[in-house]
């Protein structure tokens, strides 16, 4: 039996992409990893996730999801840095939703870091 596409549009099925890493089987490999699997959490209002791969240095207090929104696609623009042998990384894309309202685009570049073996996302600047 084939597995949904991974909302992060890897192409991969999503129990061999972003679900263990949501599941906190595994961590996310890479940086670029990481971000794909928190759109991924946004796409199915994994708060929870969101919150756990966030650097304790910027991690709100709370966080809540607005449920109007559907993210549906994610582009990767560029990537530096963040490999299994470096401690930092940064991630361009671009995140594509929809609401009630109308539909949007929200492109940003992520800056991670590695710690304790660990990826952890800690800001962005959106463009």
């Amino acid at each position: 039996m084939v597995d949904a596409p991974c909302p992060c549009g890897s192409g991969l099925d999503d129990a061999a992409c972003c679900a263990p890493l949501l599941a906190g089987d595994r961590p996310a490999p890479t940086a670029e990893q990481l971000m794909r699997s928190r759109f991924t959490a946004f796409a199915v209002g994994d708060a929870a996730y969101l919150r756990r791969t966030w650097h304790a240095s910027t991690r709100p207090a709370e966080l809540s999801l607005d449920e109007t929104l559907t993210w549906y696609r994610l582009d990767v623009v560029a990537t530096s840095g963040g490999s299994a042998l470096d401690t930092r990384g940064t991630v361009e894309f671009r995140a594509f939703w929809r609401s009630p309202q109308g539909r949007g685009v929200q492109q940003e570049t992520s800056r991670f870091v590695r710690e304790r073996g660990r990826w952890w996302y800690v800001d962005g600047d959106v463009v």
